[in-house]
Parts: structure tokens; C-alpha cells; sequence
């Protein structure tokens, strides 16, 4: 079987690799998908001058100290310059900009300097935008973990942002970071994001995040760029050095660990713009595959931490997690669900199964052997909503449905109704209802 259907190189690198893993069905439907998803246009559009000359005007006597904090090694000079001026760019003006330098080379050092000689002519930034820099020289290499935590000794802020060596923040990052965690006393941040080519524009490949959902994010790291932590948390979990590659997972699993999701925070705009480059895990995830055994072992320490009894394998995405719960079923372990639904497939396309509290569903239309915007579709996740018709209830609430039927015989007749008042009911027991897209009905669909 071909599946020559328009694939550059790279593409059919990853195609071989995915069918490898998975077959050659899924990764001929994986090929046709992605290049259905190329055709859909995304134009970012940057935040009006007048905008941003609002949040000066608003921002000009903020008093949070926000430390950003840059790991860098042997750094391209043009990306550490377009860095340097996206964070001295911020409408935000209560900052430092900390960059921990592991170099071998004066590589980073030079470009820094020559980027401060152009900074002391600009009536702009001039003499602010060069206080606000701290650049320190490592002793020795200690790879990312170990980078970061020397820089984040450094931190003096009361938030420490988290900022790659060859990424850019937009203008309003910043802002609208220190926005929401003033607005919702939230303790970790995070942003949308979106990819740029290696000249720093053409923006792609948006990244539009749900709120926090625990476990979507317990099945990849979705969180991702743009992140802000309150420096205490930060300072106490640091980076640990054997999930290299995967550190910043390993991070925020810990800090929801220790905090909760009520403390977690998503502004939904793209503040992040992640440089896709030879090197880069954004261009090539294959590139990187260390880093997703790295968080496999991340996410496996983070159970065994909370005491769940689970295998974690590899799902059929790069980044992307199963876990199997071992010894006890699922609803021993977590007490906290209420239900576990999956999708409802008929004529291969996804009808039912995931949904909002309206009785919209999630993935309606889907082919069933599509993974979805961001791969979502395959993703397990917290939901407001299930359907009857594909299902697993714990006994204790196995009698809701005949409760409900007695106070709406209406709704006999009337399933996705009823799988609505049922998920309302759960809920409101203080339940979780996920969804699993491996979960496959017993029977058809009428």
C-alpha cells in the first residue's frame, strides 16, 4: 500500500515512524489528517498599537516583580537578539530577564553585548531595558535541569517565567500573565502558543488550550509555553535532572501536586511564539525521543507519588500517554470518578460520546480514525457531559438513571436527555465524569 498523498521529507520520516509503531492504516489516516489540517489557515494577528499603549499607561507603576527566566546554550545569535527583544518589548514593565549561560563559547556573552550596544542608543529602552538583563555565566554544563536551577538562584521576583533560548514572547505576555494571576490568585500560569519558522514569522500551527483538565494534562503536556509560577513553588520543586528532557512536565506535575487545580490558570491567547528549527522538538518530534520516555517516567513518578498502582506506556502520538491501572480497577484507585464514557462510532464517524453541558458533542463528525485538533480526540479528559449509550458507572451511582426516569418518564425516550441529567447529577455528587477514547460501545448505534 502507498501513501504517497503529498508528504515532504520530514513528513515521511515521521509517517515511517509512526507506522512503525502503530500500523500502516493509523498512519495512513495520521498522514491524510495532517495534511487536511495544513489546508486550514491561521493568520496571528498582534495586538493593536493601541492596546498595547493601554497596558503602559495601565501597567506603568506595577509593583510584581516577574523574574524570566532563560536557560541558554550555545545560542544562535539571531535568536538570542529576537528574544532579547521580545522581553524588552513587554508592555509590562516590572521584570528581569535572567539568562543562565552554559556556553563553551562567547557565543551567547557576544551576542548579548552587542545586543546592549544597540539597547544604549535606543531613547526607547536605553537604560531601563539594560538594568533589566542579568546575565550569568555557568561554571560548568549541567545540562537543562541543572541550568535552570542555577538561573533560578538568581530569581528575585515574585513569579519566575519560564522562556526557551530560541522562542519570543508577544508584547502583551507579560500583561496579561500577571493579569490573570492577580485576577484569580492562581500559582501556575499558562498560555496558547503557536510555532514560527526559523526567521521568527510565519506563524502556524496554533495551539488553543483548554482550561486545566486534569486528566488531558495527565495524558500530555499541553501546558506547555507560556508558564508562570509563584517563585516560593518553583524554588521549592525545582527542575530534577533525570527527566531532562521532559523537565518542565515533570515540574508541573509536582506544582499540581502541591497546589491543586484551583490554583492553575490558562489565558487564552497566544503569548508564545516556539522557533521551529533542524534541531527543535516543535519542527521534528522525532528529534527528541528521549524526551518522551523522559516524561513517560515523569508522569509514572507522579502516580507512584500520589500511591495510584498504574503502568504508563506510550500512546500512538509522540508526547502523548496510556495509563493502565493495575491490581484494582480504576474506580478503587480514584474515587474522585463517577463515570468513564467513550465515543459512539456509526458509519465510521464519531455521533456521540464526549459532550458539553449543552449536549454539544465534543468530536461530532469525526472519522473514527482521526485523532482530532492536537490529537484530542485521542486523549482521555475530564468532561461535563456523557452518553447512556456507552458507559461505566460506579455502583454507588448506578441508580440515578432510575431516578431520574421516575421523576421524568419523558425522558425514556429521549437518551441524550438523560444522559445529560444523569451527568448533571454526578457532578453535582462532586464527581468526575472522563472521557476514554478507547472505550468502544457493545453494540450499534440506532
Amino acid at each position: 500500500m502507498r501513501i504517497n498523498i503529498g508528504l515532504n521529507g520530514s513528513d515521511v520520516i515521521r509517517t515511517i515512524k509512526y507506522m512503525t509503531r502503530n500500523g500502516i492504516m493509523p498512519a495512513y489516516y495520521a498522514a491524510k489528517e495532517r495534511l487536511a489540517d495544513r489546508k486550514r489557515q491561521y493568520d496571528y494577528a498582534s495586538v493593536p498599537e493601541d492596546e498595547l499603549a493601554r497596558q503602559r499607561e495601565l501597567d506603568k507603576d506595577a509593583q510584581l516583580l516577574v523574574s524570566i527566566l532563560v536557560p541558554a546554550y550555545e545560542t544562535n545569535p539571531d535568536y538570542m537578539d529576537a528574544l532579547l527583544e521580545s522581553v524588552l518589548s513587554q508592555t509590562y514593565p516590572c521584570y528581569e530577564l535572567i539568562i543562565a549561560d552554559a556556553s563553551e563559547s562567547d557565543v551567547v556573552r557576544d551576542a548579548i553585548e552587542e545586543f546592549k550596544k544597540k539597547l544604549s542608543c535606543s531613547s526607547a529602552k536605553g537604560e531601563d531595558g539594560l538594568n533589566k538583563i542579568v546575565y550569568v555565566h555557568l561554571d560548568e554544563n549541567k545540562g537543562i535541569s541543572g541550568n535552570t536551577n542555577a538561573g533560578l538562584s538568581f530569581a528575585k521576583g515574585e513569579f519566575v517565567a519560564l522562556l526557551d533560548h530560541d522562542d519570543v514572547l508577544t508584547p502583551d505576555a507579560l500583561h496579561e500573565m500577571v493579569n490573570a494571576a492577580t485576577e484569580s490568585g492562581a500559582e501556575l500560569i499558562y498560555s496558547d502558543e503557536d510555532k514560527c519558522d526559523e526567521t521568527g514569522g510565519n506563524y502556524n500551527t496554533p495551539n488553543f488550550k483548554p482550561d486545566f483538565n486534569a486528566d488531558m494534562f495527565l495524558t500530555n503536556n499541553y501546558i506547555c509555553h507560556f508558564t508562570m509560577l509563584k517563585s516560593y513553588l518553583i524554588k521549592k520543586l525545582k527542575f530534577r535532572e533525570e527527566y531532562d528532557g521532559a523537565q518542565d512536565y515533570d515540574l508541573f506535575l509536582r506544582a499540581y501536586k502541591e497546589v491543586g487545580s484551583d490554583k492553575i490558570a490558562h489565558v487564552a491567547k497566544v503569548l508564545y511564539h516556539w522557533r521551529c528549527h533542524s534541531g527543535s522538538t516543535a519542527a521534528n518530534p522525532s528529534s527528541k525521543e528521549y524526551a518522551y520516555e523522559a516524561g513517560r517516567k515523569a508522569l509514572e513518578s507522579y502516580y507512584k507519588e500520589i500511591g495510584l498502582e498504574v503502568m504508563v506506556k506510550h500512546g500512538k502520538h509522540f508526547g502523548f500517554y496510556d495509563t493502565i491501572y493495575v491490581n484494582k480497577d480504576m474506580f478503587i484507585q480514584r474515587r474522585e470518578i463517577g463515570a468513564v464514557g467513550g465515543p459512539l462510532i456509526k458509519k465510521n464517524k464519531i455521533v456521540g460520546g464526549a459532550m458539553n453541558a449543552d449536549g454539544t458533542c465534543l468530536y461530532e463528525g469525526l472519522n473514527k480514525n482521526y485523532s482530532g485538533y492536537m490529537n484530542r480526540a485521542d486523549l482521555c479528559m475530564d468532561v461535563e457531559a456523557l452518553d447512556l449509550r456507552n458507559i461505566r458507572v460506579r455502583d454507588e451511582l448506578t441508580g440515578i438513571s432510575g431516578e431520574i426516569l421516575k421523576e421524568k418518564p419523558e425522558l425514556i425516550s429521549d437518551i441524550k436527555g438523560l444522559s445529560l441529567e444523569f451527568s448533571k447529577r454526578v457532578r453535582q455528587k462532586g464527581y468526575i465524569l472522563m472521557y476514554n477514547p478507547k472505550m468502544r460501545q457493545s453494540g450499534p448505534v440506532c
